[in-house]
């Protein structure tokens, strides 16, 4: 048989798995993530499983972003109708399974007000049902492409404009074609999911409620560079994620889209699991390799890339994992579909990880160009009584933006100059009266911890630069008493050696600039 027969073949062996339309059978569909754990959504699954009768068929699916709202249970009826239910507890979940159903979720503002790509489906798939993920399109992508000579697919890449989502937005089919180019018998690709960054939490939900569209993406990647081995590098405090990427790995293998002949194509590999050394700078792309080959967690110097000399001195690509997810879709909708959404210069959507003072925290997706402003208050939504005094965007190594300037719109790089970039996608809302200095502070000792200890500037200037603005009064001081830490944070900024390192000084430049006047004082409140 043919690649298309193999495939073809595979999906009549899952035909009526994941339908139950006109069946008499009622699908419980429970979403337990990393997030929905913590308030009792395994308790309630377990409820469900031991509680269902033989009418009902319990499933589990990871969180669909609305964290806000959990646990959160979805039903899907005989007929194919979906009522939805949100901070369920035993008594809701007892009620559900007699039919009494309590009052159904509306959070429909919540999803109205984004665009899914690499999040589509989240939450309404069981995250280990690849039966289920090929009845609604997966792996078809896959397919194509291996019907396809590599140089095609990168050109459509190319030319759809994907930036890397894991923050230095860099483009993605660059990486594929320059390993591709070069004439070496072993190439590599990296998966990166360390997300070691507080306030960051997308790849999680990724991993955890649709690993397989994680895994198609890889493997299109993969075949597009002519790596011969997939390495996904999972946080290792990322328990839960690690485990279910390990299990759709296997299910992976099991029927045929892993191992030797990917559905009978002639091309083979093989995907293997790790864990991060643990640490903010293991998320940097050279450190990553290093602790891969055993070595200390600390960045190389550039150059030789990774494209050139990675993972065991050998060609190696590294894409985040939210970079693959958006791979399927691009070969699937064609590249100028993907052109339409977003901005011209980075098409597209962008996962936000949003926290801190919403009623709504949780997972979203959004086309580059947004506001934070939209995100923060239609997505979001402030809670009554409450102002946004400033948001804090894109992680440690990012600045803070007051309120009136969040009507910026997300896209790579600095969103704000000075100091504040988008990064991974993490956005805190910090709520008025909350004291700016010692924010900045928090996230300057949290650089000053984390830094691996390599390069001098960020070694010893993020500790002095903590040290400096200790000695500032919180509640009031001049500009001219920032002007020694600016300094040092432009200097630190421009002399480190990694992505990290040089935007550590980042939320000082943005305190300056941004909070403090220049003849007087600074508004922190």
């Amino acid at each position: 048989m043919n690649i298309q027969d193999n495939f073809n073949s595979l999906k009549e062996n899952f035909a009526n798995s994941y339908n139950t339309e006109g069946a008499n059978i009622r699908k419980i569909l429970v979403q337990v993530g990393h997030c929905s754990k913590s308030v009792g959504a395994e308790e309630i699954f377990q409820y469900f499983d031991e509680h269902a009768n033989e009418f009902d068929l319990v499933l589990m699916a990871g969180c669909d972003g609305a964290c806000f709202n959990a646990p959160q249970v979805n039903v899907i009826e005989p007929n194919g109708s979906i009522r939805k239910f949100g901070l369920v507890d035993l008594e809701n979940a007892a009620s559900i399974l007699d039919g009494n159903y309590p009052l159904e979720s509306d959070i429909e503002t919540y999803f109205s007000n984004q665009q899914r790509i690499a999040l589509s489906d989240c939450g309404n798939v069981p995250w280990d049902d690849l039966e289920g993920y090929i009845n609604i399109g997966g792996f078809k992508a896959l397919l194509d492409v291996l019907q396809s000579e590599p140089t095609e697919v990168i050109e459509k890449v190319l030319d759809s404009g994907l930036r890397g989502r894991g923050g230095a937005y860099f483009p993605a089919g660059l990486k594929w074609k320059a390993v591709s180019d070069l004439d070496e018998s072993n190439r590599y690709l990296v998966v990166n999911c360390e997300e070691g960054e507080p306030g960051v939490f997308k790849d999680r939900h990724l991993m955890e409620g649709l690993p397989f569209r994680i895994i198609e993406g890889a493997l299109i990647a993969a075949y597009c560079s002519k790596a011969s081995e997939i390495f996904i590098y999972v946080n290792a405090e990322a328990h839960l994620s690690s485990s279910r990427i390990e299990d759709a790995v296997k299910k992976c293998y099991e029927v045929g889209l892993c191992g030797q002949d990917v559905l009978g194509s002639g091309y083979g590999l093989d995907v293997f699991i790790l864990h991060g050394a643990g640490g903010y700078v293991c998320g940097e792309e050279t450190t990553l390799l290093n602790t891969m080959e055993g070595f200390r967690r600390e960045p190389r110097v550039r150059p030789p890339f990774p494209t050139e000399a990675g993972y065991l001195n050998q060609p190696t690509v590294i894409n985040n994992a939210e970079t693959l997810a958006n791979i399927p879709y691009i070969i699937s909708e064609g590249s100028e579909h993907f052109k339409t959404i977003g901005l011209n210069e980075s098409p597209g959507c962008k996962i936000i990880s949003l926290s801190g003072s919403v009623d709504r925290p949780g997972v979203v997706e959004v086309p580059m160009g947004t506001s934070v402003r939209h995100i923060v208050e239609q997505i979001g939504n402030v809670p009554k009584n409450t102002k946004v005094g400033a948001v804090a965007v894109g992680g440690p190594s990012s600045g803070i933006m007051p309120e009136n300037l969040i009507d910026t719109i997300i896209k790579p790089g600095f969103i704000l100059q000075p100091g504040v970039i988008l990064g991974a996608g993490g956005v805190i809302v910090i709520p008025e009266g909350k004291n700016i200095l010692n924010a900045v502070k928090l996230l300057t000792e949290y650089n000053a911890t984390e830094s691996c200890g390599k390069c001098t500037p960020c070694r010893e200037g993020n500790p002095r630069m903590l040290q400096l603005l200790s000695k500032l009064n919180p509640e009031q001081f001049s500009s001219t008493e920032l002007d020694e830490i600016n300094n040092l944070a432009t200097t630190i900024n421009a002399s480190s050696l990694c992505g990290l390192g040089q935007a550590s000084g980042n939320p000082i430049l943005s305190l300056g600039h941004h909070f403090v006047n220049d003849d007087s004082q600074a508004q922190l409140d």
